[in-house]
């Protein structure tokens, strides 16, 4: 077996805490020392005094398998992640027709597996054609390799068949990840409701709404026991209800996007539709109550969100254009705008970006650890960069940070001990 020895590194480590310059021994694709004395043979590698970190696990991934491979495919969104540390996609559901039988989950990921250079853990749909009418097969969903299940951004307005679907994925152990939106009040917004939407003449909702589908999901998760994780919380005014839901036993986790995290509802502008995301951008007093709760812990998990929109799709009035932003490549760079700010250490950020999501969902990696997958990340965190998006190796191009000053750079990525990023030369 190929030995490789990761040498002069700076070891960030999010189970402990630390971040510590060490060494990482790594044979047949898993970790094998963690310091201690260097092998005698097999490749050596100087990581030059830099971080070397678990790869990024990116909860809530679109691929436009099947449907839109225009927008994206397996490839495109394998190469982009490897370029950006992410190590794994947690793929979501909603393609065209949505991944909600177990033989199109087994031919999603055959398909992931010879094409995606990265690990592919996908998810399927609550309920049949995200509808919230009836539920999946989920059961035989799960035997198929589903390792989660959601309607996404589509929220079931019968309550009664959204306590049945959590009550019978619960009674299996499975994880049902949710949008907290109250669909009738948010339905056709655009923004968030305030002044700058009436300014701009764009439908909004209010951040209640985001409360009001929080609410709701804990009262189901406090009735059915179920596991529950809700996918984007964005807003100040739904953070007391989750503080207490945690506080109270429920087995509730909730996440956040990076363009949440960095963003903000004036970043729209003159109407820019790459700022169009959904939920829509929040004003700063939210933002900033978002990455408080990201850092205490009351979110646990940060996210890219990667919602590839071709340039038709986008090159609209905002109100008509399609939500979403692609970010398997700018999830780090843009994290790290915390740490340079002095909010964040590393290990806080991979706590976010890689323990937590690999912990909710049962998968091995996120950890620095004898015996995990050696699903690595080398990055220097000081290297500057201007963003042109004609650059990123998505499909789609559909960034907020295009000309943006980033800074952060990943160096090197390994899958199971393999390089996926810089991508092996390929013969003549």
């Amino acid at each position: 077996m190929t030995v490789i020895t990761f040498e002069n590194a700076r070891l960030i480590d999010p189970d402990a805490g630390t971040d510590a310059p060490g060494m990482l021994v790594v044979r047949g694709g898993v970790i094998v020392q963690v310091n201690g004395p260097r092998p005698a043979t097999g490749e050596r590698l100087d990581c030059g005094g830099l971080p070397l970190a678990p790869g990024i696990v990116d909860l809530g991934v679109k691929v436009g398998e099947p449907g839109e491979r225009h927008k994206e495919g397996f490839r495109s969104a394998g190469r982009a992640a490897a370029a950006g540390g992410v190590t794994t996609i947690v793929t979501r559901p909603d393609t065209a027709p949505a991944l909600d039988t177990p033989e199109a989950l087994v031919f999603l990921r055959s398909r992931a597996r010879d094409r995606c250079g990265v690990n592919v853990a996908p998810m399927a749909a609550l309920t049949k054609g995200r509808e919230g009418r009836e539920m999946t097969e989920i059961g035989f969903l799960r035997d198929a390799g589903a390792v989660a299940f959601t309607d996404c951004d589509r929220v079931a307005e019968d309550t009664r068949v959204l306590s049945r679907a959590l009550s019978y994925a619960g009674s299996l152990g499975a994880l049902t990840v949710a949008h907290v939106q109250e669909p009738i009040l948010s339905a056709g917004a655009a923004a968030t409701s305030g002044a700058f939407a009436t300014l701009r003449g764009l439908p909004g909702v209010s951040p209640m709404a985001e409360r009001m589908g929080l609410e709701r999901l804990i009262a189901l998760a406090e009735m059915t026991g179920a596991p529950v994780h809700a996918d984007q919380i964005t807003c100040r005014a739904a953070l007391p209800a989750l503080r207490r839901a945690k506080g109270g036993g429920a087995d509730l986790t909730a996440g956040t996007s990076i363009h949440h995290l960095c963003l903000n509802a004036l970043d729209v502008g003159p109407w820019r539709t790459f700022f169009k995301v959904k939920p829509p951008l929040r004003p700063e007093e939210d933002r900033v109550a978002v990455v408080e709760a990201l850092l205490d812990g009351t979110i646990d998990v940060l996210s890219s969100w990667h919602t590839p929109q071709d340039e038709e799709s986008k090159r609209l009035p905002f109100e008509a254009a399609a939500s979403g932003a692609v970010g398997l490549q700018t999830l780090l760079p843009a994290a790290l705008r915390l740490h340079h700010e002095g909010l964040a250490d590393l290990p806080a950020l991979f706590r976010a970006m890689s323990l937590n999501p690999a912990r909710r969902l049962g998968l091995a990696g996120g950890r620095l650890a004898e015996g995990a997958p050696a699903d690595l990340t080398l990055f220097d965190p000081d290297a500057p960069w201007r963003l042109d998006r004609w650059t990123l190796l998505s499909k789609s191009k559909n960034t907020p940070f295009d000309g943006a000053l980033l800074q952060g750079r990943v160096l090197g990525t390994w899958v199971g001990g393999a390089r996926v990023w810089p991508e092996p030369e390929r013969p003549a």
